[in-house]
């Protein structure tokens, strides 16, 4: 939202952004003032609608003007205004077809809302809704009822102490009980130590306990543990580099981004020139994976300047680093390393309004690609409206389907977005982690399954990997998580590359319009390798493709590289790769006539990276054409 569209008239004038800041240090005299319980109002976002809609509708009552709106409500001593959303530049100077008018949040009761709906048909008023992650939280399975009913006096408190890989204490993490009536979760302080209190329950009804670390280490799930009542129970958790030899020290691919044959496109494809944003709760760029990647982007949660440089809650961290993870040599590796990349702060505690706050500054950027790894069970016509405004833009909107199991979540059921759904791969996990418990069956030949948790249904248009995915999160550190939230940004990822370096969209497709979005969707779900997980709703049309996806748009069968240009590539790289071959200058100058490729230099000196990066082209080309010789193996 620009600035103009903030205002210091508001009664009672609340926090900025309509949050109230946290405080390290309370007053004292406002800690022991006590305070009545009552309900609390429920936040509306409110406009005035235009005349050409009003006409539309068949309202004949006169618009207000967003300003005579605003006045009205600062008048009303039932309504506090919490602020104004005044539409992107774009939509005031008409460059796009949509219009979403100025929006005045708001807070009241829901009776006084239904009178002013009854009252003011020139007016719109939908409930501002709070948005979720679209994380999974790990938990056990659920509670299962049993056909007795222990009293809910029964309290039944178990003592744990968990230790890092080293024995340490280990502060921050999530413990959570699985009872068989209900859960019960506690947090380790600084001495590794919590107490989890499950009312109602006995020791022998605990059907598992879970254990999530903060970073650095796999979760740990134990079913039918033997939990004692008054002393420790001690648990040991096991590090990442267990699984990942040498870890962060070394650098390695994600099995997600391998699945999708990242690791096979040529290290010149890094989405220079692509603008993406990701809406979620900001980007910790002290990270090493995310320093110098992350280098813009605003602060809706705080309104501070450098606000969106701070994550509290990991999560946008963690899908950044999936996104753009620096190639360093150390941690992570990233889709679109050389993208320009936005965090657009709304976590914690966003809401509706907030999206559409967040979508404006996209538009306004001329963001390209913008990750949505969040929702809600509740539609809103003014998110819709906003969505396929950007959309007009020439602004690709990737969501998260959700976490619940069930129905689509919104945004996720727009026909404007593409809906990313999440699926896993066995061993890619610890055995001993909750990961595992995720799987569906049936499974693919190759270990592939939907995922429990995943959201499902027509509206899903691509499934992406969202099981045990590695990435970046606060504090330099690592984590293991899994969700749709995990999904989208590796499409988010592919599809900057995809505008980055086809040549239509520096052609045809060059335009910011919603011809170039739909294109950029048709090429990403036509890239898909089909997964046959037993219901077509939780895949879509399957798992996008890199190499398919950045190939050669051809309308009849691609050229065919030479395969004796391939032999002799590979024999070069031999070479090259031998003890004796200790710079490119050991190797003598190779000719390549023109009856071998058009497109090769009479004579040309090259080293090893030169020689691997024209065998990815070469492999590139044969597999996007549809020729499987050269197909490579995704997860080898």
């Amino acid at each position: 939202m620009s600035d103009e569209g903030r205002t210091d008239n508001q009664k009672p004038k609340p926090q900025p952004r309509g949050r109230a800041k946290p405080s390290s240090q309370p007053e004292r005299s406002k800690r022991q003032q006590p305070v009545e319980v009552a309900s609390r109002p429920q936040r509306y976002m409110v406009a005035a609608l235009p005349q050409m809609q009003l006409m539309t509708m068949g309202v004949t009552t006169p618009p207000l003007s967003p300003a005579a709106l605003l006045r009205m409500l600062e008048d009303d001593p039932r309504v506090d205004v919490r602020r104004r959303l005044v539409p992107s530049r774009a939509t005031l100077f008409g460059t796009t077809g949509t219009s979403v008018p100025e929006i005045v949040v708001a807070d009241m009761d829901f009776e006084h809302a239904r009178t002013l709906r009854q009252s003011l048909p020139q007016v719109r008023i939908e409930q501002d809704r709070p948005l979720a992650y679209a994380r999974v939280t790990p938990l056990p399975e659920r509670p299962v009822a049993t056909g007795f009913v222990q009293p809910l006096g029964n309290l039944c408190t178990f003592d744990f102490l968990v230790r890092d890989a080293d024995g340490d204490p280990f502060p921050g993490v999530t413990i959570t009980i699985t009872g068989t009536l209900r859960y019960a979760q506690g947090i380790t302080g600084r001495d590794g130590r919590a107490s989890v209190t499950l009312i109602g329950e006995v020791p022998e009804m605990v059907q598992s306990v879970l254990f999530d670390p903060p970073a650095g280490h796999w979760n740990l799930k134990l079913d039918r543990p033997l939990l004692e009542l008054g002393r420790d129970n001690v648990i040991k958790l096991r590090e990442l580099s267990e699984t990942f030899p040498d870890f962060p020290r070394q650098q390695i691919f994600g099995w997600g981004q391998r699945a999708m044959s990242l690791d096979r496109v040529a290290p010149t494809f890094r989405g220079k020139g692509v603008k993406i944003a990701i809406i979620d709760s900001g980007a910790d760029i002290k990270h090493p994976d995310l320093a110098g990647q992350v280098t813009d982007g605003i602060d809706l949660v705080e309104d501070t300047a450098a606000g969106w440089a701070v994550d509290t809650v990991r999560h946008g961290s963690h899908c950044a680093g999936v996104i753009t993870g620096a190639d360093n040599g150390l941690g992570i590796l990233g889709f679109a390393t050389e993208a320009e990349v936005h965090a657009c702060k709304i976590f914690p505690g966003g809401w509706f309004s907030d999206l559409i706050d967040a979508l404006d500054y996209c538009i306004d950027k001329q963001i390209d690609v913008v990750n949505l790894s969040l929702g809600t069970l509740e539609g809103n016509s003014f998110v819709e409206d906003k969505i396929n405004e950007a959309r007009q833009t020439g602004v690709a909107c990737i969501v998260a389907a959700g976490n619940t199991g069930g129905p689509v979540n919104f945004p996720g059921t727009l026909p404007t977005v593409l809906t990313v759904a999440a699926i896993g791969r066995l061993d890619t996990y610890h055995a001993e982690s909750s990961h595992g418990s995720e799987a569906m069956e049936p499974l693919t030949d190759d270990g592939f399954f939907a995922a429990k948790f995943s959201c499902h249904g027509p509206e899903i248009d691509v499934c992406a990997p969202g099981v045990a995915i590695l990435s970046s999160v606060t504090d330099r550190g690592y984590a293991v998580w899994d969700g749709t939230s995990m999904a989208a940004p590796h499409v988010s990822g592919l599809a900057a590359l995809v505008l980055a370096h086809r040549e239509e969209f520096r052609g045809e497709f060059r335009s910011r319009d919603a011809r170039r979005v739909d294109r950029l969707f048709e090429i990403l779900k036509s890239s898909c390798t089909e997964l046959d997980l037993g219901d077509p709703h939780r895949t879509g049309a399957g798992m996008p493709d890199a190499l398919r996806a950045l190939g050669t748009v051809s309308t009849g069968m691609a050229p065919t590289p030479s395969a004796d240009i391939r032999q002799i590539l590979e024999q070069l790289l031999a070479v090259l790769g031998s003890p004796s071959a200790t710079s490119p200058q050991s190797v003598a100058p190779m000719a390549l006539t023109p009856s071998e490729t058009p497109a090769a230099p009479q004579h040309a000196v090259v080293d090893e990276i030169g020689v691997r990066n024209e065998l990815m082209r070469l492999d590139q080309e044969m597999y996007a054409a549809g020729l499987t010789g050269y197909a490579p193996d995704p997860l080898a």
